[in-house]
């Protein structure tokens, strides 16, 4: 699912406005539906007030703030005006990161009861999709090579394999889940409305490009739904 959301992506470049409309509903769907809501329940505690999911969450919004700024510093001290092609590479190794987690998720949810690991694992897999379809794109809007967007698409797609193993050599606390999920929506969010949304209507302000990501939330509130 993840290559084949991958595949769906390279394919569509003549509609890049729509691809990356989808994309960024994609994942905005992905940050306030699904991890948000997943990081909460399992961190659980709170900090001066504040559910410490929310404050990673913040946390991972500025860090990525931070790092593309950096970046753009930097090349701008070069004279180079385009995006850099490490914040896309940084953004997929995030997201093979996530997948990897997916992965951990089924494993612990087969320990618990095979009915909570099928409902688990119908849920990963069809996020893949939009995982496999996020990570190319991200990869490939700040400009690296085709093979590198290839590359970390085919990493993608076998960490989830690799995180259902490693379930058989330990044990992931509940808690320390919930605050890499709150971490990872705000890297996601930073990316998603920064970046892809504003590029996706900068050139085609089109109703269709708006339909693409109300499309997108809609199609993971499906996905939520029907895992639950």
């Amino acid at each position: 699912m993840t290559l084949l959301g991958g595949w769906t992506a390279q394919r569509v470049v003549d509609r890049r406005h729509l691809v990356l409309g989808l994309a960024g509903g994609l994942m905005l769907g992905v940050v306030g539906l699904d991890l948000l809501p997943e990081a909460l329940h399992a961190a659980g505690r709170e900090t001066f007030g504040v559910p410490v999911a929310l404050l990673c969450f913040v946390l991972g919004f500025l860090t990525a703030h931070l790092v593309e700024r950096l970046l753009a510093v930097r090349r701008a001290h070069r004279g180079a005006r385009s995006r850099a092609p490490q914040v896309g590479l940084t953004a997929a190794a995030a997201l093979v990161g996530h997948s990897a987690m997916d992965g951990v998720a089924i494993g612990a949810a087969f320990q618990v009861g095979g009915g909570v690991a099928a409902a688990v694992a119908i849920a990963v897999i069809a996020h893949d999709f939009a995982d496999g379809f996020n990570t190319y794109t991200i990869t490939d809007l700040y400009g690296s090579r085709r093979h590198h967007a290839q590359l970390m698409l085919a990493l993608d797609a076998l960490a989830p394999v690799a995180g259902a193993a490693s379930t058989l050599l330990f044990t992931l606390p509940e808690q320390f889940l919930g605050t890499y999920l709150g971490f990872f929506a705000g890297v996601l969010l930073y990316l998603a409305t920064s970046d892809i949304l504003p590029e996706a209507h900068h050139e085609h302000p089109a109703r269709s490009t708006l339909a693409c990501t109300v499309a997108g939330v809609l199609f993971i509130w499906l996905v939520v739904g029907l895992a639950h």
